[in-house]
């Protein structure tokens, strides 16, 4: 392999990019050799091969991941996906970034991840609930509210939660609703947990907006993927006075100076399963994270702002909705181009504090309206935000580096009192 394609192949890999995060962040800490071995590397990884009868008669196995990352704060929490290019190295990956993010949130969860290797586009709803079933029986020593709570993510949703909650109960001969988050509202779910992770967007991009005296109102807005997050994102925005000028996903962009009517469009999306052909904005074929914008929100998938793209981003903040969405690489540059970035393991952790709020109110079998769930993600994410920003400007480094650092504090502290057991 050519050195250029071997180095892009390195900067696009999730789990070195994740050490590398680490790295930075635990070498301004001057963490100790042994303690930095202990925190970073999965305490567990599971691979499981799952036979599941096909809806013409065939048998299929498809090929499943559960990792832990820590759970030294509390039962590993992290989300299911359901994608053809999941890979183990992804999963470990995305396990240690819900570590960080459940600690620069201060929530007492540890991280986990897990994910199937297919692709839900092509399988009927029978099909999908004997994968789900399978899955979630064949993790049930892993899977429980005291060890191990996962929540939806890339192609999952509240249905597949509720047949994980329903085979889980039936092992063990009780209901059981705090074993996942992210469920239907009948079957425990919380009020307030579809609109989180783009609630927490916004607070988080209020508080930029404050530090950098750039009013949100007037804003020119670009989103990348329009699924739940940034769809929400962008709704809860528009209201803020906000202008969302370009909007993309997997079938297309639309864009309109004047700001796009976000309501219509997602009436649009929700008929069309797409933005593409939306008759109140303009098609175009630039990448979207090149638009011209004030506020950037990626929220499709990782790798998106590169070494190879980063010198062209034109916004003044970029919001990070997805997981992963920019490489270290493309951090220095954006830095040096002074862009301020809300990393990922704070923009997008909205979606995990109202997961613990789901976990904690299955427990007490008491439920809060939305209202005091929104306002309760506002006082989880304000302070951590101001936490962070704190950090960056006493260290003098990105926010970034400076999420890493207060999450490695706080798991490291709980290492620290806990002791290691040997």
């Amino acid at each position: 392999m050519p050195a250029e394609g071997a180095n892009l192949q390195k900067e696009l890999n999730p789990l070195a990019n994740a050490g590398r995060q680490f790295d930075e962040a635990a070498d301004r800490l001057n963490l100790p050799a042994g303690i930095r071995e202990v925190i970073k590397r999965s305490r567990r990884a599971t691979i499981v091969s799952l036979p599941v009868p096909m809806d013409d008669g065939t048998l299929k196995v498809f090929t499943g991941y559960r990792v832990q990352h820590s759970i030294v704060r509390g039962p590993a929490k992290g989300g299911i996906r359901y994608h053809p290019d999941v890979t183990l190295e992804e999963v470990e990956a995305l396990a240690a970034w819900m570590t960080w993010k459940c600690a620069v949130v201060n929530i007492p969860f540890g991280g986990g991840k897990g994910g199937i290797v297919c692709d839900p586009a092509k399988m009927s709803r029978g099909e999908l609930e004997r994968l789900t079933r399978r899955y979630a029986a064949d993790l049930s020593d892993l899977f429980g509210p005291e060890s191990d709570v996962p929540a939806p993510d890339v192609n999952t949703n509240e249905q597949i939660m509720a047949w994980i909650v329903d085979t889980y109960s039936m092992h063990e001969r009780r209901t059981e609703y705090a074993v996942v988050t992210g469920k239907p509202l009948e079957v425990g779910g919380s009020a307030g947990r579809r609109e989180a992770t783009g609630r927490g967007v916004l607070f988080c991009v209020r508080e930029a907006c404050a530090h950098l005296k750039l009013p949100l109102a007037g804003a020119r807005v670009a989103v990348q993927g329009f699924g739940n997050v940034g769809s929400v994102s962008a709704d809860l925005m528009a209201r803020d006075g906000a202008r969302i000028v370009a909007v993309s996903d997997v079938t297309g962009a639309v864009q309109a100076p004047e700001g796009l009517d976000v309501a219509t469009l997602i009436a649009w999306v929700a008929d069309h399963r797409g933005v593409k052909g939306f008759p109140g904005g303009k098609p175009f074929t630039t990448p979207i994270v090149e638009v011209d914008c004030d506020i950037l929100v990626p929220a499709a998938l990782e790798n998106q702002i590169t070494r190879e793209n980063a010198d062209r981003i034109r916004a003044r903040i970029v919001a990070e909705g997805a997981n992963g969405p920019t490489t270290p690489d493309a951090d220095r540059i954006l830095a040096d181009h002074g862009v301020f970035v809300i990393p990922d393991i704070l923009c997008n952790s909205g979606g995990v504090t109202v997961s613990y709020f789901e976990w904690v109110q299955n427990r007490m079998g008491f439920y809060w309206p939305e209202e005091e769930v929104n306002q309760r993600l506002e006082q989880a994410m304000v302070p951590a935000f101001r936490d962070v920003l704190a950090k960056s400007l006493e260290h003098k480094v990105n926010m970034r580096v400076a999420a890493f650092m207060v999450a490695i504090e706080r798991v490291v502290k709980v290492i620290t009192l806990r002791g290691v057991y040997a």
